[in-house]
């Protein structure tokens, strides 16, 4: 335990820079961008100029990046990440609100599209070329042709037409007066056309790469000397193929999870899913700099966070990989 700790930190260590440098890099860019918050402002008779200068003064808006990135991780220290200007009110309170949405928009989705993929990539590697491999592979097919929005808005239409789901939103008028298992029960229900989309999608390309791991690993060598001595199938399948094949799956584990979220914004925008998606678009098209700095410091540690887990659990599932390690033979 010592030793995971130890690499746990040391990973954390190393990886820190990018937690820093993606809002630094936003930074930038949105200097590129043509005008600032401020001009909409200075159209507006009822605020004098006065006003917006003492504006740019108090949260240094008039000086150079670098020095304007420097107060900004200063006060970061201080868990203040800034004013929003569009939402009037502290950026961490917005982020506070909306980040657990999308998180369990996310993790949902991760869940459903590895529950599904994992044992149909399975099933479809064992027997390959079999019907059930045809049929899921031409479905993959299917899901990977279709982008995104498009499945997301041909969903909302069946849902409409057939009806018994909610078309946006993430509660009931009533939600409220529920209680708490109808609470639950109504959240789901909500959740179905985003976690589709979402899901299905990564669902899609997690099942053709177990598909072609499975078909890979049951060809290897040691697989055929376990079936030539007689050890149970089912125990080369789930002690054997299983874990072997699913160790690349587990390394996309790490970029799966800030993609999820950057790709949950649009889903979140069609289906009025009140995450993060909703705020870093309205942020980033009225150049409101601290909100879009805020949403990029929660991608920057969401990477770190799925990397870091991706190789936890890496060691954990490969005893290979655990044995390779600089510390693995103190204990990992």
């Amino acid at each position: 335990m010592k030793n995971l700790l130890n690499f746990i930190i040391k990973r954390g260590l190393i990886t820190l820079p990018i937690l820093f440098f993606l809002p630094f890099l936003t930074l930038c860019l949105m200097h590129m961008i043509p005008g600032n918050y401020f001009d909409s402002l200075k159209m507006n008779p009822q605020i004098s100029a006065e006003t917006i200068t003492q504006y740019e003064s108090h949260y240094h808006l008039g000086e150079p990046l670098a020095i304007q990135y420097f107060h900004w991780l200063k006060n970061l220290l201080r868990l203040d990440l800034g004013f929003s200007f569009a939402y009037q009110q502290p950026v961490l309170s917005i982020l506070k609100s909306r980040v657990w949405n999308t998180f369990l928009l996310s993790s949902v989705s991760i869940i459903f599209a590895w529950c599904l993929a994992v044992p149909m990539g399975l099933l479809a590697g064992l027997r390959p070329n079999g019907w059930l491999d045809r049929t899921l592979k031409s479905l993959s097919y299917l899901g990977l042709a279709f982008p995104n929005f498009f499945l997301c808005l041909l969903l909302l239409y069946l849902a409409y037409r057939i009806g018994g789901l909610p078309l946006s939103g993430m509660r009931s008028v009533h939600f409220e007066d529920l209680c708490y298992l109808d609470r639950i029960l109504d959240v789901a229900r909500h959740m179905v056309i985003p976690v589709l989309v979402l899901g299905g999608g990564s669902a899609c390309v997690l099942f053709r790469l177990m598909r072609a791991q499975t078909i890979e690993v049951s060809n290897k060598d040691f697989i055929l000397l376990l079936r030539a001595c007689r050890i149970p199938e089912r125990k080369i399948i789930f002690k054997h193929i299983l874990r072997n094949a699913v160790n690349p799956l587990v390394t996309l584990f790490g970029m799966e999870l800030p993609a999820l979220f950057s790709g949950a914004a649009l889903v979140e925008i069609f289906t009025g899913w009140p995450g993060l998606g909703q705020v870093m678009l309205s942020a980033v098209r009225a150049q409101d700099l601290f909100l879009v700095l805020g949403n990029m410091l929660v991608i920057s540690f969401l990477l770190i966070l799925g990397n870091l887990l991706s190789d936890i659990l890496l060691i954990a599932v490969d005893p290979r990989i655990r044995s390779l390690h600089p510390q693995g033979r103190a204990g990992i």
